[in-house]
């Protein structure tokens, strides 16, 4: 006699973690309503992460202690998240259909985010695009895009939000 496998439940299984959005200051707001969006969407808590690339985790924990790179050229606590970032979030998702929160992360923004995401059993994580500009090309050639880290060293869900994308005039064009 031979057993049959159970028959598979054909119902989605519910994310049961929070969306994990990458916030810096300046970032088009695109990246934080889509991220947003799906929050609600899917009645989950948004958390909104700061990678601060000018200080590392001391212990390599996300929201463990954290050292300046440079400690001659800081006078502020490390885990000080820019005031221009925290308004925007506060002005853009007070009011929101959404629960949320802002973390400070320490380090490379990818790692970072890959293990805030770890930390708190992230459904998802959300990050934008870079803007079309000779800065963000130049940034991407030498360090490489945090999207691209993300989802090649990522097990969970990775959206990536257009910023400005190009779009070709014609079928010719890239």
């Amino acid at each position: 006699m031979t057993e049959t496998p159970a028959p598979r439940s054909s119902a989605p299984t519910r994310a049961a973690g929070p969306i994990l959005v990458g916030v810096m200051p300046g970032q088009h707001p695109v990246v934080l309503e889509q991220a947003a969006s799906v929050a609600a969407s899917a009645g989950l808590p948004l958390v909104c992460a700061y990678a601060d690339v000018t200080v590392y985790p001391v212990d390599g924990t996300t929201g463990g202690p954290a050292a300046p790179i440079d400690p001659d050229g800081v006078d502020e606590d490390p885990h000080a998240i820019p005031e221009s970032l925290t308004k925007a979030l506060h002005d853009y998702l007070d009011g929101a259909p959404v629960q949320w929160s802002l973390v400070h992360l320490a380090g490379e923004p990818a790692r970072a985010l890959a293990r805030e995401a770890e930390d708190t059993g992230a459904s998802m994580i959300v990050v934008g695009t870079r803007e079309h500009k000779l800065a963000a090309a130049l940034k991407e050639l030498t360090a490489g895009s945090v999207a691209r880290h993300l989802f090649h060293r990522q097990e969970r869900p990775v959206l990536v939000v257009p910023v400005n994308p190009r779009i070709p005039t014609d079928d010719a064009e890239d």
